[in-house]
């Protein structure tokens, strides 16, 4: 198959596209590096069946040739990133969604869409399953993110009823895994840095809020699968297994060595208290299920962000 990938040089969008190649697929990456990195994608630069194209998938896509599949996770993601560029998320969630649904009908390809378990919102429901409505909120600052993808799901669906589009849905829940940035602001990246620089640990509120964590190989197995599945409708993809903030932030003091304490910061609006996907789809529909413990995952994490820290460092002393 041929596969575009929006959103190839972020950070899952570049661990699926090496997964598609691996299974003997071709892949063609875009992006605009917004948020994304060349080095995400450096690796693949040269090898015959990787093609990247630099583009703004806001505006109108071209891809020549034959397209079997589009997988569009072009979007900022983390807090940082979508209260820093409101509308850029929010342009891209509808606008881009649009043109890479067009590209997808025309095309005759299967669409795939990077939803996220923020469409729940700040959940009343708990752990969620794909049939809670949830409850966000849609004026906050994190409703730039929310409802972007909300609205990509109604696209997307929309597409597929009326136009007939083979289309997947995947509502990603918390990931981490080497290629995160240091500074995107999302609470994994977060805590492995701070502790690797020997700063105190942000944790926000109490630190009593829980969020299920999944290693980037899982999910991407995750996806891979629904992908290659028959099911149109949102499938949770996620590591069910609960964490409260303040017990992950233990264990990154721990398992990087540090000194580091835990500082209390005030609990930003909107913040969900609770996360934790209901995977029972995944597991009956897809066969899948989470494989990788927080501790092996973060034992895989910690020394890329251990690399980038000391890159880092070394820069600003040169500097």
């Amino acid at each position: 198959m041929r596969i575009l990938i929006t959103g190839a040089a972020g950070f899952l969008g570049s661990h699926l596209a090496d997964r598609f190649l691996a299974e003997g697929h071709h892949v063609v990456g875009m992006d605009n590096f917004i948020t994304g990195h060349p080095d995400n994608i450096a690796h693949l630069i040269g090898r015959p069946e990787f093609l990247f194209v630099q583009h703004d998938v806001t505006n109108y896509i071209y891809v020549e040739g034959p397209v079997d599949g589009v997988l569009h996770f072009a979007s900022p993601a983390s807090p940082v990133d979508y209260l820093e560029k409101p509308i850029q998320t929010l342009k891209v969630g509808s606008l881009g969604t649009h043109k890479a649904l067009g590209l997808a009908k025309a095309k005759g390809a299967r669409f795939l869409l990077a939803s996220t378990s923020e469409v729940y919102g700040d959940p009343q429901v708990h752990p969620q399953p794909e049939t809670y409505w949830g409850n966000v909120n849609p004026v906050g600052p994190r409703g730039v993110y929310d409802e972007a993808k909300r609205f990509a799901e109604a696209m997307t669906m929309a597409y597929h009823r009326f136009h007939g589009v083979e289309t997947r849905i995947v509502r990603i829940f918390n990931t981490y895994g080497p290629r995160m940035r240091p500074g995107d602001g999302r609470v994994v990246s977060n805590f492995i840095v701070q502790a690797l620089r020997g700063e105190p640990l942000s944790v926000y509120g109490d630190g009593q809020q829980t969020r299920s964590f999944c290693f980037v190989d899982d999910l991407v197995d995750g996806i891979f699968r629904l992908f290659h599945s028959d099911r149109a409708d949102p499938t949770n993809v996620g590591n069910p297994v609960e964490f409260t903030v303040r017990e992950l932030a233990e264990k990154v003091i721990a398992m990087t060595g540090s000194a580091s304490e835990i500082a209390r910061r005030p609990l930003p609006e909107d913040d969900p208290k609770v996360r934790k996907p209901d995977i029972t789809l995944a597991r009956s529909v897809l066969g899948w299920e989470p494989r990788v413990p927080l501790e092996e995952g973060l034992a895989r994490t910690i020394p890329y962000f251990r690399t980038m820290v000391e890159e880092l460092n070394s820069t600003s002393r040169t500097l």
